[in-house]
C-alpha cells in the first residue's frame, strides 16, 4: 500500500480524498456558526465588541466638527505656494511671507477641481487654466473668471476657515 492511501471499511481511500472530505466539514461548521439561532443570516453585530460610531463629542474633549478643525499649520503652506484642502472646499495660498489666501478650489471653466499649485499659479489640469495665487485671477485660460475668494483666518500658528 502507498503512502497515499488507507484502509477503509471495504476499500482503501486516498489521504487526499480525507482531507478534502474533512475541509467541507469545517467549512460547513464554520458557515452554520454565522448565522443566528433561529437558522437566519449571519448576525449584523460589531466583531470588535467595541462601542458604535455616535454622535457623541470625542471622549477626550475634541470636536468632530470638522469646519471648526484647522485646515493647516502655517508652516505647512510654502511661501509662493499653497496646498489644496479638497475635502474642505478650499485652496490656501501664501502669496508673501505671512500672508494667507483662500479661494474655492473648483475651476471656473468646466467646474473641474484645481490639482496643483506651482510656480506661482493654482493650476487646473482638465484644460489647462491657471489662477494667481495673490488674487485667484486668470492667468491662462481657457477659464475667463477668478476663482471664488474664501474666508480664512489665522490664529497663532494655526489656518481655519471663516
Amino acid at each position: 500500500m502507498s503512502d497515499d492511501q488507507v484502509l477503509t471499511g471495504s476499500g482503501a481511500r486516498t489521504r487526499r480524498a480525507l482531507l478534502a472530505g474533512a475541509g467541507a466539514v469545517g467549512v460547513s461548521v464554520a458557515l452554520a456558526a454565522c448565522g443566528d439561532d433561529d437558522g437566519g443570516a449571519p448576525s449584523t453585530a460589531p466583531t470588535s465588541g467595541g462601542p458604535g460610531v455616535t454622535d457623541a463629542p470625542d471622549a477626550g474633549g475634541g470636536n468632530r466638527d470638522t469646519a471648526a478643525a484647522p485646515l493647516a499649520r502655517t508652516t505647512d503652506i510654502p511661501v509662493g505656494g499653497g496646498a489644496i484642502f479638497a475635502e474642505r472646499g478650499v485652496v490656501v495660498t501664501q502669496p508673501s511671507p505671512g500672508e494667507f489666501k483662500a479661494f474655492d478650489p473648483i475651476c471656473t471653466h468646466k467646474a473641474c477641481p484645481v490639482s496643483n499649485i506651482d510656480g506661482g499659479t493654482i493650476n487646473c489640469t482638465c484644460h489647462g487654466s491657471q489662477f494667481a495665487i495673490t488674487d485667484g485671477a486668470v492667468k491662462k485660460g481657457p477659464a475667463t473668471k477668478p476663482l471664488a475668494p474664501k474666508q480664512i483666518r489665522v490664529d497663532g500658528d494655526q489656518i481655519l476657515l471663516g
